[in-house]
């Protein structure tokens, strides 16, 4: 068994980054810069967007935060919003999801540049990706067709098993699996919550991307020896063994699935540290796009 190892791939990926933005520079061009918008206090948003922040500074881009009130309303977002499409100096930018309840995110990402909206979450970044057209795909499912092309995995015609549906991980994955690329041209199922016999379906698959929110929901029995194993659901438990009172679970039990897989990602450490690598290597794109 291979752990996927995020957290080294990241890595990598910073470090070929950090070593473009230096030729960039030493030809007196413009850095790649990142914006991103936070609203209101959530912790577990705070901790990412800062941890965004930080990748900048790692790989030598610019970066802008623009930390707004709980009670910043709908009208003062998008102002905002329309200011950074503007803006010469930022070559693409987040909204931080997810946002106070007064405010309509789809409003909000459809305000957004396709052109510097480096998540991927535009109707036309999302059509274009389906269409196999240059696209900022949505950095998850960027990121796991990373790893699995580093990691030298074979997709070509194999059983691939999405369990999720959702806009950001499920069904753009599914779309790209199926798509000709390296990591792809496999046959693809796509799988959620009111799916009958979903056991009957992951025993089949070669590799099972399990993004569904339900932690430990894949358990050993429901998968075959050799299958590559991706794991993008990341929850707290309560765990009163841990200082911290709780522990990080995937959507996979790692105990029971593990000895009968040939590859599979850890929680944390597997698709999370690629998720914040591939945000840059659109802001990246981004950039070069502009010029």
């Amino acid at each position: 068994m291979t752990i996927l190892d995020g957290n080294k791939i990241s890595k990598d990926i910073k470090d070929e980054i950090a070593e473009e933005v230096i030729q960039i520079k030493s030809k007196g061009e413009k850095v790649p810069h990142l914006a991103a918008v936070l609203v209101g206090t959530d912790g577990a948003s705070m901790t990412y967007v800062n941890s965004k922040v930080k990748d900048c500074e790692m790989v030598g881009f610019g970066s802008t935060l623009i930390d707004l009130p709980e009670e910043t309303t709908e009208e003062k977002l998008l102002e905002v919003i329309q200011d950074l499409n503007t803006n010469d100096d930022i070559d693409g930018f987040i909204v931080q999801l997810p946002l106070p309840k007064h405010i309509n995110e789809q409003k909000v990402l459809m305000a957004i540049n396709p052109d510097k909206d480096v998540d991927g979450f535009h109707p036309v970044n999302v059509g274009k990706m389906t269409l196999d057209l240059p696209a900022f795909i949505s950095a998850t499912p960027f990121g796991i067709l990373e790893l699995l092309e580093r990691y030298q995995i074979q997709t070509t015609g194999k059983h691939v098993v999405v369990i999720g549906r959702s806009h950001i991980v499920g069904r753009p994955m599914s779309i790209l699996m199926s798509q000709k690329r390296k990591a792809g041209n496999a046959t693809v199922t796509i799988a959620h919550s009111r799916t009958t016999n979903l056991e009957n379906l992951t025993r089949q698959a070669d590799i099972i991307i399990a993004a569904l929110g339900i932690p430990e929901f894949l358990t050993g029995d429901m998968v075959k020896d050799g299958v590559t194993i991706v794991d993008v659901g990341i929850t707290r438990i309560p765990d009163e063994t841990k200082k911290r009172g709780y522990r990080l679970a995937g959507d996979v039990h790692f105990e029971s699935v593990s000895p009968k897989a040939a590859y599979i990602t850890p929680v944390p450490g597997g698709v999370g540290p690629m998720t914040r690598a591939m945000l840059l290597k659109n802001t990246l794109l981004a950039r070069k796009r502009r010029n």
